[in-house]
């Protein structure tokens, strides 16, 4: 069996010392040989709002884990895709106890030749089965989409 290790290395310094509101959220990851990234906190947590933040990485990677899925089983099936958006969204209650995200919708647009919409449809369902970002999370992942197939 194939095993897959996914490795990131992160860094932050600074000073906890003066309490919850005083110290810097910001600190970087470094995946593999590319540049790091400097993320920062949500700033209802007090973070650096010009900076994402770890909500917006795991959206990020449920939204992209969708898009490589369908990508490539519609490329197995011949349907030439042309263009894919997501408008994803996730919501966090400040309520939840533990705070948590508790639900991601993904609002995919799909531009397509050589398929049906109903091809189209069951391929981004298929997808979203296939998507190990969606199969690992706790949180229901929703895709809704719109299709346009080309002549």
């Amino acid at each position: 069996m194939n095993v897959h290790i996914y490795r990131t290395d992160l860094a932050w310094s600074g000073s906890t010392g003066q309490g919850y509101r005083s110290y810097d959220r910001t600190h970087s990851v470094r995946m593999g040989d590319t540049p790091s990234l400097t993320l920062s906190a949500d700033p209802a947590f007090r973070g650096d709002p010009s900076l994402p933040n770890p909500e917006q990485l795991l959206l990020a990677a449920a939204s992209s884990c969708q898009l490589l899925s369908f990508l490539a089983v519609a490329a197995r099936a011949g349907v030439d895709v042309v263009a894919y958006t997501d408008a994803a969204r996730a919501i966090m209650p400040g309520d939840a106890v533990p705070v948590r995200i508790t639900a991601i919708s993904l609002h995919v647009s799909v531009v397509v030749r050589g398929a049906d919409e109903q091809t189209v449809r069951r391929l981004l369902e298929e997808a979203h089965e296939q998507c190990y970002i969606a199969s690992t999370l706790a949180t229901p992942v929703d895709v809704t989409a719109e299709v346009e197939v080309l002549a």
